[in-house]
C-alpha cells in the first residue's frame, strides 16, 4: 500500500489478507501506523499488522520482486498491459513460481501516480460500474485477495455438509407420489375432471428439487400427520394438557 492516509484502511487490508491466506503486508510512508484504528479494523488480524514492513520509498518496498502488478481505476497512456482481476491472477500465480511477486495499491483518493505505475509489469482493473467506480482501497484489496485465493483453490473440493443423506431413490419417490395423491384426493385438492394434471406438475417440481432420503421421510411424515387429522386421531391441545 502506497501512502495510505487512513489507519482504518490499513487494518481492513490486513483483515482482507488474512481471510484469504495472505500475510506479507508492505506499507510505503503510511500516514498513520501503527494506530489504534488499524488494530480495530483488523478485527483479529493483528499478526498481519505486527509483521507489516514500513518503507520510506516504493523502490525499497519492491526490492527483490520479479513481477509487480498495480491496481488502477483509470486507463493510462503509454502504460503496461491491463487485465481484469481473474485473468491477471493466472499470470500472477505463474510468475510466483519463478520469483517473488507484488500487488501494488495506491492512495485512497488519487491511487498510483504514473511514475509508480511505471514500476509495474501489469495493470489490474476492477470492472466496477462506470457510473460509480469509487471503490474503497480496502475493498479493492479484498476483491484482489479473493481472486488470488480462488486461483489457488479452484481445483479443491469446497467444504461439504457434515450430515449428508443419499438422494431418494426412484421407488421411494413413487411411494411418495402415491401417498401425496391419496392425501390430496382426501382433502379435495385435486381437480375432479383432471386429477393427473396437478400430479404431473408436482412430479416435475419434486423431481427438480431431488429430495434426499431424510427430506423424503419428513414429507411422508407430514402426509401421515394430515391423515391422522382427517381420521380424527390427532389429540387436541386440551387433551394433551390433561394427560
Amino acid at each position: 500500500m502506497v501512502e495510505p492516509q487512513l489507519a482504518g484502511n490499513v487494518g481492513a487490508a490486513a483483515r482482507a489478507m488474512k481471510t484469504m491466506g495472505l500475510v506479507n503486508l508492505h506499507l510505503v510512508r503510511p500516514r498513520q501506523f501503527p494506530h489504534a484504528d488499524a488494530t480495530a479494523r483488523a478485527a483479529g488480524a493483528d499478526d498481519i499488522l505486527e509483521q507489516a514492513r514500513v518503507h520510506e520509498s516504493l523502490a525499497q518496498a519492491l526490492a527483490g520482486m520479479g513481477f509487480v502488478a498495480g491496481l488502477s481505476a483509470r486507463s493510462r497512456h503509454l502504460s503496461c498491459p491491463a487485465e481484469y482481476p481473474r485473468p491477471a491472477m493466472d499470470t500472477l500465480a505463474l510468475e510466483s513460481t519463478r520469483h517473488p511477486v507484488a500487488l501494488l495499491f495506491g492512495r485512497e483518493r488519487t491511487g498510483l501516480t504514473n511514475e509508480e505505475l511505471d514500476c509495474c509489469h501489469r495493470l489490474i482493473h476492477i470492472p466496477a460500474d462506470p457510473g460509480y467506480a469509487s471503490l474503497n482501497v480496502a475493498a479493492a484489496i479484498q476483491v484482489i485477495c479473493y481472486e488470488l485465493r480462488w486461483q489457488l483453490v479452484q481445483d479443491q473440493t469446497p467444504p461439504q455438509p457434515s450430515e449428508t443423506w443419499p438422494t431418494a431413490t426412484a421407488d421411494q419417490m413413487e411411494q411418495f407420489y402415491a401417498h401425496l395423491e391419496k392425501v390430496l384426493g382426501r382433502i379435495d385438492f385435486l381437480r375432479q375432471d383432471n386429477p393427473r394434471a396437478l400430479m404431473r406438475r408436482l412430479r416435475v417440481f419434486y423431481n427438480r428439487a431431488r429430495p434426499d432420503y431424510n427430506e423424503m421421510q419428513i414429507l411422508r411424515g407430514i402426509l401421515a400427520h394430515v391423515e391422522k387429522g382427517l381420521d380424527g386421531r390427532l389429540k387436541s391441545p386440551a387433551a394433551a394438557d390433561r394427560e
